[in-house]
């Protein structure tokens, strides 16, 4: 068995015009990093994969995503066409069994939307994943609703922290981490089922909204007591714009059950790994 820990960087549109976030609803967060630690059983690290991908929806990149990630249009106009990168790291993967390990499950879900706009197949990736900021923020006893961040367990677990974050490879690497760390027999491996994003076109016709920008600075302003800057700006509303997409939203995790008889029915795999099935 063999665990595959990957992370994505995204790039989102931005008008310069108009100093305004703009996005293709079919895929709003286009990929243009990949990075992948491929794991044992054992957790030793035997692989890893790493690439930028060539933008291709948003042509430029936008500034709050060059500032996080310090990604430039440099660093990616000569990369491989996301086509091309997505068969490369399914090579990569090499096999359907393997166990997809993300730091929560908006990797899973942009990996699936950037494979569906390009019509690109699916059917070969592993089903089963672990969404380890869940597990983690269970780990260390977090409040239900907040996860942890990935810096932040990496400091609680007093790990050696050599790299810099915000690089696909180097925050799968720091998962990797977390994950071997935290591994104890409740960790269990879900099935993904992506459920593709309907277009407004097929969705029911209803009155058009729009964001009353105004009300939510004033709220931000009440709660930093201070002016907005034009970057608070900005940051603002990147940040209500990603929340839309649910890429954040963490499935609660129930309290630990004691260890199962063994006469319990639950499904083990022949190196004793518990399989759960999403109803």
């Amino acid at each position: 068995m063999e665990y595959i820990v990957f992370d994505l960087e995204f790039n989102q549109g931005f008008d310069k015009e108009n100093n305004k976030t703009f996005s293709n609803e079919q895929c709003p967060f286009e990929i243009i990093q990949i990075g992948a630690i491929k794991l044992d059983a054992n957790f030793n690290i035997i692989d890893k994969f790493s690439s930028f991908v060539k933008p291709n929806i948003y042509k430029t990149i936008h500034p709050f995503v060059g500032k996080m990630t310090h990604i430039t249009l440099d660093k990616v106009k000569d990369a491989p066409s996301f086509s091309n990168v997505y068969k490369e790291f399914r090579k990569f993967i090499s096999s359907k069994s393997s166990i997809m390990c993300v730091w929560g499950s908006g990797d899973l879900k942009e990996l699936y939307r950037n494979i569906n706009y390009y019509s690109l197949p699916s059917k070969g990736l592993p089903q089963l994943y672990i969404n380890v900021q869940q597990y983690a923020s269970s780990y260390f006893n977090n409040p239900t609703g907040q996860s942890i961040g990935l810096q932040n367990a990496i400091q609680i677990l007093q790990l050696e922290q050599d790299k810099a974050y915000h690089d696909a490879l180097n925050d799968a690497y720091y998962t990797a981490l977390v994950l071997k760390n935290i591994y104890d027999e409740n960790i269990v491996a879900d099935t993904y089922v992506y459920t593709p994003v309907k277009s407004n076109r097929t969705r029911s016709k209803s009155v058009k909204k729009k964001v009353n920008y105004l009300a939510l600075f004033e709220e931000f302003k009440k709660i930093l007591g201070r002016d907005l800057t034009s970057d608070d700006k900005k940051l603002i509303d990147l940040a209500y714009k990603m929340g839309k997409t649910n890429q954040f939203l963490i499935d609660d995790i129930p309290a630990p059950t004691p260890k199962a008889s063994p006469k319990s029915s639950k499904k083990k795999s022949k190196h004793g790994f518990k399989y759960k099935k999403r109803r």
